[in-house]
């Protein structure tokens, strides 16, 4: 089976998959600068809210390679420029702010760069056990041979490890609990078609490709067994922020007596958050919406509205795979 990874840090240098080319083309990318990683993720090069903060914890490391000394100044500049990449994923916030800890407590006879280093590859290995628990707690939501869908991408592209939902679902497959995914595309740019397929058939799970609307007769047809996904950023009463479409998911879910279910590492809870009323929703560029890749789909100057996210309400989410356990509605992650 041909491997791939999403991020990996070796000789003082991040590389990363290129995962606007995919799948048509495998591209790794190699930087030791800050200002690069910056670009990559608000070009959702890298993307998925754990892989974000992993991906901006080496940001912060690396600006300092060849910075010496302590410079609150020059930290906070690149703290910042990474900060304003991606508004929704809180993961990323959490990731800077635990190398601002970091800094803090370090002296000027510190080897800055080192330390920084060191904490960023803490973050990245942490991810990568909460994916493994996180498909671990995941296998109870399978009665039986089951047939799943799933929107966006949440696997091993999305975070520093094996995934969050797609872990659940790689993990119950080769258990004999998965009988066959169904992936939608996920509007505008694609993630599961491009994405989600590229890592199923990596894993050679078999799966079909639908459009976003087509989920809603499948169920009418009987064919959905279960819905899981990811999230970007969850409230502490469970409402939760994922990629635009995952709220139509989830109501045709309850229409349909169908479980839903979200998969996400305790980082991605934001404690300031009460509610989805709190959770900031990232709108880009109109360009997404009105072409593919290069190819004009309509006129350039139509308005056009693309939110990233979209808000699931926590009484429509049956529950909450993390790497500490399963949680059920209702939800109160303050406790």
């Amino acid at each position: 089976m041909n491997k791939f990874f999403s991020l990996k840090f070796a000789e003082d240098n991040l590389t990363f998959i290129e995962q606007t080319a995919l799948p048509l083309s495998e591209q790794y990318i190699t930087t030791d600068n800050y200002e690069r990683i910056a670009e990559a993720i608000e070009k959702l090069e890298i993307r998925g809210a754990p892989a974000i903060g992993i991906a901006a914890a080496f940001g912060i490391a690396l600006s300092f390679k060849n910075h010496n000394g302590k410079d609150d100044e020059y930290f906070y500049n690149v703290s910042n420029r990474l900060r304003r990449t991606r508004p929704t994923a809180v993961n990323l916030f959490w990731a800077l702010q635990q190398m601002e800890e970091t800094y803090k407590n370090l002296s000027s006879n510190d080897n800055i760069y080192s330390r920084l280093k060191e904490k960023a590859i803490a973050i990245h290995n942490e991810d990568i056990k909460k994916c493994d628990l996180i498909a671990k707690n995941g296998i109870s939501i399978f009665e039986r041979n089951s047939r799943v869908v799933t929107h966006c991408n949440t696997g091993k592209l999305a975070t520093g490890g094996g995934g969050t939902a797609l872990n659940v679902i790689k993990h119950a497959f080769h258990k004999g609990l998965i009988e066959h995914v169904f992936v939608d595309e996920t509007r505008p740019l694609l993630q599961g078609a491009r994405l989600t397929t590229f890592e199923l058939a990596k894993e050679s799970i078999p799966f079909y490709l639908i459009t976003d609307s087509t989920a809603a007769f499948l169920m009418q047809q009987n064919k959905i067994d279960v819905a899981i996904t990811g999230a970007d950023r969850i409230a502490t009463n469970g409402d939760s922020a994922n990629k635009i479409g995952t709220y139509n998911l989830a109501v045709i879910c309850k229409y349909h007596k169908i479980p839903f279910y979200i998969a996400a590492p305790t980082t991605t809870i934001d404690f300031n958050a009460k509610s989805g009323k709190d959770i900031p929703i990232e709108e880009r560029d109109k360009t997404e919406i009105n072409r593919i890749k290069d190819i004009k789909v309509t006129k350039s100057v139509y308005p056009v509205y693309n939110p990233s996210f979209d808000i699931i309400p926590n009484e429509l989410i049956t529950g909450i795979i993390t790497e500490d356990k399963l949680y059920n509605f209702p939800y109160n992650f303050n406790v």
